[in-house]
C-alpha cells in the first residue's frame, strides 16, 4: 500500500495508443495522471500482438509500425510526467466521502484520483492460449504470442496458428525470413482481408509455405523449453507432427469486462456504454474511450479513440473546474511544457 495519499486529477486505465494519447490531452489541460495497465509494458495490442506490423490509417503517416507509433505517443505524453503502474489490473474502484476515487490494483497498490478514464482497449486482456499441455514451459523460449523482432525467426521452422489478420499478416511478413512456415487453421476460410488471404494462398501454391487446413493444434514436442515439433490434427482426429523451432499462436486477446460491471458501470454486449458527446459512463466522474466503448454508429478505429480522448479530457475539465472558463488554444499556439 502507498504510504501517502497522493491524489491525481485523472486515473487512466489502459496504456495502449488511446490511453497514451489521453495522457497528452489531459496534460494539455493541466491535469496530472496515474496510468494503470494489466500488461507489463505500455502499448496495449500494438505491443502485445503486432509491434512490427504497419498501420496505415494514422493521419500524417502513410505507414507507421505499431511499435514506432507507441514510442512516439510515449514521447508525446512524457512532458506531463504520467505515473505508470504496469503489470497490474484494477480490481476495484470506490468513491470516498470527499468525492475522490480510490483505485485498488492486483498488486495491492492504492491510488487516488478525482476522475477516471477507462481506455482499456478490449478490456483487461492477455493472449488466448491454445489448450496444449505444457505450453507454459515453452512460452518466451519457443512459443510467442507476438513478434517483436523478426530476426529471431530468421532461417527457423515456424508453425503459425490462427485464421485472422495477425496470423495472415505474420505469415506474409515472415515468409522471406523463415526457413519454412506452416500455417494451421481449423477452417478452410480465413477471417482476414481477402487480398492478404489471396497472397498467402499464392505462396502456398508456389510451395513457399504450407497451409494445414482444416487442422488444429494438438500437442508440442521438445525439451527444456526448446521446441522441435508441433502435433496437429484434422477434424477426424488424424494426427501428424510438423517439424518446428517456434510456434506463434495468434488467437487474439482474452477480454473480460466483468470486473468493470461490478463497479456499477453499464456494460452492453461486452462494451462500456457512454455518451459520445462527453464519453461519460453512467457513473459521474468516470469516462471511457477507445475500443472498449459503445454508442450508436461507433467506429472501432485508433483515430476515433484519439478524438474520444480529447472529448473525455474536456469533459474532465468541466467536471473539475466548473467555474473556470476554458480558453481553448490550439497546440500550435499553446505549445507543450
Amino acid at each position: 500500500m502507498t504510504d501517502q495519499k497522493v491524489i491525481k486529477d485523472v486515473a487512466i486505465i489502459g496504456a495502449g495508443p488511446v490511453g497514451l494519447f489521453t495522457i497528452f490531452e489531459c496534460g494539455m489541460l493541466g491535469f496530472d495522471a496515474h496510468v494503470i495497465d494489466a500488461l507489463p509494458e505500455i502499448g496495449g495490442q500494438c505491443t502485445a500482438l503486432y509491434p512490427e506490423k504497419p498501420i496505415y490509417d494514422i493521419p500524417g503517416f502513410p505507414s507507421v509500425q505499431a511499435e514506432d507509433l507507441i514510442h512516439n505517443l510515449e514521447r508525446q505524453a512524457a512532458p506531463f510526467a504520467p505515473e505508470y503502474h504496469l503489470g497490474q489490473q484494477v480490481m476495484n474502484i470506490t468513491r470516498g466521502d470527499d468525492g475522490v476515487f480510490h483505485i485498488e490494483t492486483s498488486k495491492s497498490a492504492a491510488l487516488y484520483a478525482r476522475t477516471v478514464i477507462i481506455a482499456a482497449g478490449a478490456g483487461a486482456f492477455g493472449p488466448n492460449r491454445p489448450p496444449l499441455n505444457g505450453i507454459e514451459d515453452y512460452e518466451e523460449h519457443s512459443v510467442f504470442y507476438a513478434v517483436r523482432n523478426k530476426d529471431r525467426f530468421r532461417d527457423a521452422r515456424i508453425v503459425i496458428g490462427g485464421g485472422g489478420d495477425s496470423a495472415i499478416d505474420w505469415t506474409l511478413s515472415l515468409a522471406d525470413v523463415a526457413a519454412h512456415i506452416t500455417l494451421v487453421h481449423r477452417r478452410d476460410k480465413f477471417r482476414a482481408a481477402p487480398e492478404m488471404v489471396a497472397k498467402v494462398k499464392a505462396l502456398a501454391a508456389a510451395g513457399k509455405i504450407d497451409l494445414a487446413t482444416p487442422y488444429q493444434l494438438k500437442g508440442l514436442e521438445g525439451e527444456g523449453g526448446k521446441l522441435n515439433g508441433v502435433t496437429i490434427a484434422d477434424m477426424d482426429g488424424h494426427e501428424k507432427t510438423v517439424a518446428a523451432d517456434y510456434l506463434l499462436p495468434f488467437y487474439g486477446l482474452a477480454t473480460d469486462l466483468s470486473i468493470v460491471a461490478k463497479w456499477g458501470i453499464t456494460v452492453e454486449h461486452h462494451h462500456i456504454a457512454v455518451d459520445p458527446r462527453s464519453c461519460a459512463t453512467n457513473i459521474d466522474g468516470i469516462y471511457a474511450v477507445g475500443d472498449v466503448v459503445t454508442y450508436p454508429d461507433k467506429l472501432k478505429l485508433i483515430l476515433t479513440g484519439f478524438a474520444e480522448a480529447a472529448q473525455a479530457a474536456h469533459a474532465v475539465y468541466k467536471k473539475l473546474k466548473p467555474d473556470t472558463p476554458l480558453h481553448f488554444e490550439y497546440s500550435t499556439t499553446k505549445g507543450v511544457p
